[in-house]
């Protein structure tokens, strides 16, 4: 009796985590699709599908400029990156990590923004991101903080 349950339970065990790590998977892959039409999206400059992949509560950092907390602040960021005639580039993620609970992940990567100086010379900006994914109520994934930094020099 107890080595049948002691089978029965192993078998759980091992069901359980198979499971997991298939939804696990499902996640990541569905991140990386994500963010990849993210950065079609900023390539293309639709503002508001840029925008649309934050939660409402969201967090952006970018280099040299204060947090910014909220969609507004957030769409006004993209609009001026976004509205730059020179304005080109986008994103590609080298890795994504969901958690085993499955309602957070991260997922980091690369950039490249093409766009003009104050002195309207061009200038080419890579670098690195790092973004925090949350799980929504509806099963769908928002992007609940963004961080990405320059990996120019830093000037005078």
């Amino acid at each position: 009796m107890f080595r049948s349950s002691l089978i029965f339970l192993l078998f759980l065990l091992a069901f359980s985590t198979a499971c997991q790590t298939q939804a696990t998977t499902t996640d990541e892959a569905a991140l990386r699709k994500l963010d990849d039409e993210w950065s079609k999206a900023a390539g293309s400059r639709d503002v508001e599908k840029t925008i649309s992949y934050y939660s409402d509560d969201a967090v952006v950092m970018p280099p040299n400029i204060p947090t910014l907390t909220g969609k507004e602040p957030i769409r006004t960021l993209w609009k001026s990156m976004l509205g730059s005639p020179d304005f080109s580039g986008g994103w590609k993620a080298t890795k994504v990590e969901v958690a085993r609970s499955g309602d957070l992940a991260y997922v980091s990567g690369t950039y490249e923004f093409n766009e003009k100086d104050d002195s309207g010379k061009p200038m080419t900006d890579k670098g690195k991101y790092l973004e925090v994914w949350k799980k929504q109520a509806d099963g769908s994934w928002k992007c609940v903080a963004d961080m990405f930094s320059s990996d120019l020099p830093v000037g005078p």
